[in-house]
């Protein structure tokens, strides 16, 4: 191949097809647009039922259930991701979306707000069900992406164009925080499906205009499993470190569980709960300006080291912006932290993308996405509990705060500022250790020799200068992949497939 720099818009040295950035673009705006949707109707319910009914209960069941279905159905996503084209992948789960949403607004006109705010009855769980199924479906959109870097962008601009993704995903959180409380205040909850729907309508018809050159995946030629468990974990295996990456993120995401537990509370004892939602709303720009250095500037030679780097400034941010209850300090923290966090989620997807073939990305990424989704749930249980009912009593009589005053100052809620001064020591160590590891050093020197998606770009060039369905190299490509991964012969690959 040339060694000429690409182009914006066509592959050039590497390969990606002509065009494949502005594809790529274009799905994912696309995607953002429906995930702001998804997340604006998902955010409105929660409003909505807790403004309705005042029951922390129902919120926080709708709220773990979410999470918890993440979780069961990320392996789902990802098997069904590498046995289809991205496409199809895409107007699938925006037909379902669309249907949920569908069906949540025929419920709305059937039966009286009432009994739809009936905790007791059965139409609020089989409403707030629909909009539940609706927006975890809508998720597999974003496995699908994840895969269409490799595809249609460059390899040395993987970094960047997940820096773009955070960046997305920022906007669509400030978007969010703001307009859903605006539209359950101003327009009610009737209203707020009905827009949810239009713009879920509008998102799958720009779709429908949207053409991602690739080939038939090699796993979808013969019938599989519904959830390829074994095939994950053998294209985890193939690439030594890669577990133990994901194994580090899931133990990252188990630490900042300790932040969604307490966050919140911590935040309503320094604002009121009106200027806490304009602060969310404010400090999550923060995404944004993180996306946008990494879209910018990329990641460097190794991603995994700026990764590790960035998780010990976490740590170490975690633990100093409660050191006073001083609302500025914690408002600047926050925002510190939300722009670091794109950079660490860019980081985990480039190694990915370079590392794992083409052909069994979706199930990696949705191996990953089921450990990492499950953790923050899991500490946020854990931790709730233990805070309210042993460290904050702690932190409130006097042996506390004479152990800990002259860290953590006087003022409200220490107790909850302690957690937060070990649960960020806690992230610095680990991510120390981590540079020590055999795993880091494998790993990193993998990355920067793997060549198993050379072949896939090249490909996808072809079949964007020719029509879909002319050829049937999908084996071949599959085939060259697993070789440059593992050194083995064609044979063994494709019975990794058939299995």
């Amino acid at each position: 191949m040339s060694d000429a720099q690409p182009s914006p818009v066509d592959g050039g040295a590497s390969g990606a097809p002509v065009g494949g950035q502005r594809t790529f673009l274009a799905v994912l705006v696309n995607t953002a647009a429906a995930n702001v949707t998804t997340s604006f109707l998902w955010f409105a319910l929660t409003f909505w039922v807790y403004l309705e009914t005042r029951s922390v209960l129902a919120t926080g069941i709708i709220g773990g259930a979410y999470m918890l279905l993440l979780a069961v159905f990320a392996m789902v996503f990802g098997s069904i991701v590498d046995r289809h084209r991205k496409h199809r992948v895409m107007l699938f789960s925006g037909l379902i979306t669309l249907t949920a949403f569908l069906i949540a607004g025929g419920l709305w006109l059937a039966f009286p707000e009432a009994a739809l705010l009936d905790l007791g009855g059965p139409w609020f769980w089989l409403f707030a069900g629909v909009i539940l199924a609706g927006a975890v479906v809508e998720n597999m959109r974003n496995i699908a992406l994840s895969t269409t870097v490799t595809l249609l962008v460059p390899v040395e601009r993987h970094a960047n164009a997940n820096g773009l993704v955070g960046t997305v995903q920022g906007l669509a959180f400030v978007v969010t925080s703001v307009f859903s409380g605006l539209s359950v205040g101003f327009l009610g909850m009737g209203w707020t499906l009905a827009i949810a729907i239009g713009l879920t309508l509008v998102a799958l018809v720009h779709l429908l205009t949207i053409r991602i050159p690739e080939e038939r995946p090699a796993a979808g030629a013969e019938p599989g499993p519904l959830v390829d468990l074994g095939g994950a974990v053998r294209a985890v295996r193939a690439a030594p470190g890669l577990f133990a990456l994901i194994i580090f993120s899931t133990f990252n995401n188990l630490i900042g569980g300790v932040y969604m537990a307490l966050m919140d509370p911590y935040g309503l004892e320094l604002f009121s709960v009106q200027v806490w939602g304009v602060v969310l709303g404010v400090t999550a720009t923060g995404f944004i300006i993180g996306g946008g250095l990494v879209a910018k500037f990329g990641l460097g030679k190794n991603p995994i080291r700026t990764m590790l780097w960035i998780v010990m400034g976490m740590g170490v941010l975690g633990a100093v912006f409660v050191l006073r209850d001083w609302w500025w300090l914690y408002a600047a923290g926050i925002w510190v932290y939300m722009a670091l966090i794109p950079p660490v989620e860019a980081a985990e997807q480039t190694v990915i993308q370079k590392v794992v073939p083409f052909a069994m990305q979706g199930r990696v990424f949705g191996f990953a996405a089921a450990f990492e989704s499950a953790a923050a749930p899991v500490t946020s249980f854990l931790i709730a509990p233990i805070a309210e009912f042993a460290i904050i009593p702690y932190m409130e009589r006097a042996d506390g705060r004479a152990t800990w005053g002259w860290l953590l100052g006087d003022g409200e809620s220490r107790g909850i500022a302690l957690v937060f001064v070990f649960a960020g020591l806690v992230m610095v160590v680990a991510a120390s250790l981590a540079f020590l590891t055999r795993s880091y050093r494998i790993l990193s020197q993998q990355y920067r020799t793997a060549e198993v998606n050379a072949d896939v770009v090249e490909t996808a060039s072809d079949r964007a200068e020719t029509a879909p369905g002319d050829g049937s190299s999908d084996v071949e490509v599959a085939d060259a992949a697993a070789r440059g991964m593992r050194g083995a012969p064609p044979t063994v690959a494709s019975d990794e497939r058939r299995e």
